[in-house]
């Protein structure tokens, strides 16, 4: 397991200096482990380029592999840290951006008052990135809000999200149309502020407009909601954002729900993990608390 350890660390750093400062051995103690473990394996893992380290064939069918069996020994360990199958210390959580922000904390609070000691360790990043995580079993479970492209992926429906069009309350698209709804004329014309691809909302966005506008305009691209909401209130352009997003401008009169002649726009949130994870007692208790979780 300490061998698999330092390969995955020389795989993430490319040199076994940078391994041992990442997990704190010499140098020479993890070129020997390196070595031995290509030793017991009769295989080379690496190219050595000049004094890179590049992971060749073997190494790379070599990678999940250990990637997963270093996961199933963290599980072991935790498993037994406590009896008490309540307890949240130690799951490392992966949320997209909009779950990350606005709904996660809620969850975790809830579960807290549940009566469940917490200490989670929660990545926050794009539907894209928090799956990668997931598959590479760098987090334990994922809450994404687009879909899942990853191979070998447990993905379950979980809450259903609806998204809504905004802009700004003096944007000239909803002067004197207080009683009208919003043409598809109109939502064509305008310029529109996006999530960057790869992002679950960006997705969803393009998958519930394009059949009905064709072609999305961008006037600006952010990495997160809060920045577009803002950029959105400032009269930049208008946005097609979750409702748990976009509801607290909304309520302060800085963002104006859009009336369009569209249908409801609907999405699903996600629970995912890998096919290959090991759920622990703890791990199965919080994913049973977040499917009957509601705000």
């Amino acid at each position: 397991m300490r061998q698999l350890q330092i390969f995955l660390a020389i795989s993430r750093t490319g040199s076994t200096t940078a391994a041992a400062d990442m997990i704190a051995l010499s140098q020479s103690a993890t070129s020997a482990a390196l070595n031995e473990l290509e030793a017991v394996l009769n295989v080379k893992l690496f190219d050595r380029i000049g004094k890179r380290l590049i992971l060749n064939d073997n190494g790379r069918l070599l990678l999940p592999q250990a990637r997963q069996m270093l996961d199933a020994g963290a599980t072991i360990e935790q498993q037994f840290t406590t009896a008490d199958t309540s307890t949240g210390i130690g799951l490392h959580i992966g949320a997209s951006t909009t779950i990350g922000n606005y709904l996660l904390p809620a969850i975790l609070g809830a579960y807290a008052a549940h009566g469940s000691d917490m200490y989670p360790r929660v990545m926050i990043a794009n539907t894209a990135d928090i799956a990668q995580a997931v598959a590479n079993f760098e987090v334990d479970i994922g809450l994404i809000e687009g879909p899942c492209h990853e191979p070998d992926m447990h993905v379950e429906p979980w809450l259903q999200d609806e998204l809504i069009i905004v802009c700004a309350a003096d944007h000239p698209m909803i002067k004197d149309k207080k009683s009208n709804r919003v043409s598809v004329k109109t939502l064509r014309a305008a310029g529109w502020l996006l999530r960057e691809p790869g992002s679950g909302t960006r997705e969803a966005v393009e998958h519930a407009l394009v059949p009905h506008l064709h072609y999305l305009r961008p006037v600006g691209e952010f990495s997160n909601a809060e920045a577009i909401k803002r950029a959105a209130a400032a009269g930049l352009g208008i946005a097609c954002l979750s409702r748990y997003v976009a509801d607290d401008l909304i309520a302060l009169g800085q963002l104006v729900e859009v009336r369009t002649t569209l249908l409801t726009l609907n999405r699903h949130f996600y629970l995912i993990y890998s096919q290959h994870k090991i759920l622990s007692a703890r791990l199965s208790y919080f994913l049973q608390f977040c499917r009957g979780w509601t705000k």
